[in-house]
């Protein structure tokens, strides 16, 4: 028994030495490839280095866990790392990156030893993804507008310190939400649209038609419609590629709305995600057809997003919400599911986001899980509607007529499938 347990820590100990050396060696040759074309940088060593830093580290933390011996080592690297940056800085160089790299990767011996293995390998990803996220990140700060840090900075005072303080109370018997879970929604339908937003804007700005419009429909499926639908007014033949995007906003969606449900309210997932999923996988493959169709490379507007993290649109929108809330509560008391489906019909018209997020919130559990599922169906058909009726009046009717018929069908389906739940 005391063999075979000897046995488990030579063996647990030899595995993690092995592990905390490839993986130094790794980013050792990362950082080599990260200084490739830059002949004037001054290097302090890199794959081989950097693993005998790791190996050092492992050792003397394993000899001495009270971490006497480490803090040694840690004072001999930071000795030599001080006489190397003495000389980078008479060369008229500042940066400090492979410094850090080194003492980090000298790291990874404890963490190893102290930490589980889980958090040694996010260490090491998140080097090798800082490293390889060079020419992002250059593309980034070229493109990105300094007051967008401001913006994103209030954004998170706002939600990560203001909606901690507010009430989890009802403050008015007419709104049937308290300001937490209202401002919440805010929060969870903003960050939903600012990943679609920051991958549209700087990531994924030069593809083709398809991508804009998944990334657009991302961000906000009617906007993106709109832009691509403008694009159309010049081209006297349709143009499947801009079609293609139409559609892929429109499917990006149904698959946000699939996340909605699954963030705020789960227990209409067995209801919503079938018609949700089957939906999208249509309308997606609908819009790949028309891509292989259309231009493979096309141009892309140019039009300028609007920062969905701008406070005055979070606090436009919470107060949309609101109304919304009430507007429901009220047609549900007054008018049952009949009026229900015409507010559900109505709303789809405008940005359904507030209306969806007034279902999904909890105040209307007096409400059939199928009615609220096919509030939503409802309000989805009818805002592929309005997006097809966009692609028409902002675009070159004539050229848009299939991409119309399209948006028609695809939103009369989501109707009558919401409608056959109540």
């Amino acid at each position: 028994m005391e063999l075979s347990f000897i046995n488990d820590i030579t063996t647990q100990l030899f595995a993690r030495f092995l592990l905390v050396s490839v993986l130094a060696f790794i980013v050792g040759l990362e950082f080599r490839e990260y200084l490739a074309g830059d002949k004037a940088h001054q290097t302090i060593g890199t794959a081989r280095t950097y693993t005998f830093s790791a190996i050092l580290g492992f050792v003397l933390y394993a000899l001495d866990p009270s971490f006497k011996l480490f803090i040694t080592g840690t004072v001999f690297l930071g000795t030599l790392f001080s006489f190397f940056y003495f000389h980078k800085l008479q060369s008229d160089q500042r940066g400090i990156l492979q410094l850090l790299i080194g003492m980090i990767v000298y790291t990874f011996g404890p963490v190893s030893q102290l930490m589980p293995l889980w958090f040694l390998v996010l260490l090491f990803v998140a080097l090798i993804f800082i490293l390889s996220a060079r020419p992002v990140t250059h593309q980034i700060i070229e493109r990105m507008d300094q007051g967008e840090l401001v913006t994103f900075a209030k954004f998170l005072l706002l939600s990560a310190v203001i909606l901690s303080l507010l009430p989890h109370e009802l403050v008015a018997t007419q709104i049937p939400a308290s300001p937490f879970s209202i401002w919440l929604a805010v929060v969870i339908i903003s960050t939903i649209s600012y990943v679609g937003y920051i991958l549209r804007r700087y990531v994924f700005h030069k593809q083709g038609y398809f991508i804009t419009g998944l990334l657009g429909g991302l961000y906000s499926s009617t906007a993106c419609t709109v832009v691509l639908a403008r694009a159309t007014r010049s081209q006297p033949i349709p143009n499947r590629a801009l079609h293609a995007g139409i559609l892929a906003a429109s499917t990006m969606m149904y698959l946000r709305l699939l996340l909605l449900v699954a963030m705020l309210s789960p227990a209409l997932l067995p209801l919503a995600a079938p018609p949700l999923i089957i939906v999208a996988l249509g309308t997606l493959a609908l819009a790949y057809y028309f891509s292989k169709l259309g231009d493979q490379a096309p141009p892309i507007p140019t039009e300028k997003d609007v920062n969905p993290l701008e406070l005055g649109t979070a606090f436009l929108f919470a107060i949309i919400f609101i109304v919304m809330l009430v507007l429901t509560r009220f047609t549900a008391t007054e008018f049952g599911t009949s009026g229900l489906k015409v507010l559900s019909f109505v709303t789809g018209l405008t940005d359904i986001d507030p209306f969806v997020l007034s279902l999904l919130n909890g105040a209307y559990a007096k409400l059939a899980p199928s009615d609220l599922t096919g509030a939503l169906l409802i309000a989805a058909g009818s805002n592929g509607f309005l997006k097809g009726i966009y692609t028409v009046t902002m675009g070159n009717w004539r050229a848009n007529r299939a991409v119309l018929m399209s948006l028609f069908l695809i939103g009369g389906l989501t109707m009558l499938w919401g409608v056959r739940l109540f």
